[in-house]
């Protein structure tokens, strides 16, 4: 799939997110002996950061190619920009789950939620919003609510489903434009992307720590089928169309 994405959007992307209970430990040791293991496994997430309530590591965020890793509160983080391919992306997310319960001391009770996200940016210098409603919406029943003199102002559908009966597994489609105030007001717009993510989450506690692992495999599953047979075909080509077609 990433081979077909090169020719459609500027950036893609694969985080992960596991969501806690509790918040999670933040001493100097199990921070440090967390990244530094994952650097052992993955050189190139060298750089460490220190933001406001969030510990970072990071590989040399100036390539196209690059990964992270974060904690802050009840979430860890980590994510993969422009994989040569999913396995690539897969290979960190994994290991996260397989090392941090056991640093970071997590249990099974204590799991809210795993999710990943397949991101797609498609950068347009025009009005986004028009942009994702021309491809869209303009065929649909709510185009009879605009006169063909209305500017849109905004259009940032989202939808979400489930995935399994039990409705522990569920989906979203989000779309954001970053359409700005002053953009619209002047007319002059900035080159930003439009964004498409796909989430799949499951909720609830676990049996086991080994059940991470499964839950992710089953997660990337779901989120290779949806995009690849609804969210390229049906979402990303046809606001890439309508971006070129306003060129």
């Amino acid at each position: 799939m990433t081979n077909e994405l090169d020719t459609l959007v500027s950036d893609f992307y694969v985080n992960q997110k596991l969501s806690l209970k509790m918040d999670l430990p933040d001493s100097r040791e199990t921070v440090l002996d967390l990244f530094g293991r994952l650097r052992r496994e993955f050189p190139d997430l060298a750089n460490f950061r220190r933001f406001e309530n969030e510990f970072a590591l990071e590989s040399d965020e100036t390539r196209r190619s690059y990964t992270w890793f974060s904690l802050r509160g009840t979430q860890l983080r980590s994510g993969s920009v422009n994989p040569d391919d999913l396995g690539d992306a897969y290979r960190l997310h994994r290991k996260v789950l397989d090392l941090a319960p056991w640093f970071l001391t997590i249990s099974p009770l204590d799991v809210e939620n795993l999710e990943l996200v397949f991101g797609f940016d498609m950068e347009a210098q025009m009005n986004r919003d028009q942009v994702v409603f021309n491809a869209l919406l303009a065929d649909s029943p709510l185009a009879e609510l605009l006169d063909l003199e209305d500017e849109v102002l905004d259009a940032q559908p989202s939808l979400g489903i489930t995935l399994e009966p039990s409705s522990q597994v569920q989906a979203f489609l989000e779309i954001k434009t970053r359409t700005t105030a002053r953009e619209r007001s002047t007319g002059n717009w900035n080159r930003e992307p439009i964004s498409v993510y796909l989430t799949v989450r499951h909720y609830g506690p676990m049996e086991t720590l080994e059940d991470l692992t499964n839950r992710f495999a089953a997660l990337a599953g779901h989120a290779e089928r949806i995009a690849e047979q609804r969210v390229v075909p049906n979402v990303v080509m046809p606001i890439r169309h309508a971006i070129l077609a306003n060129s």
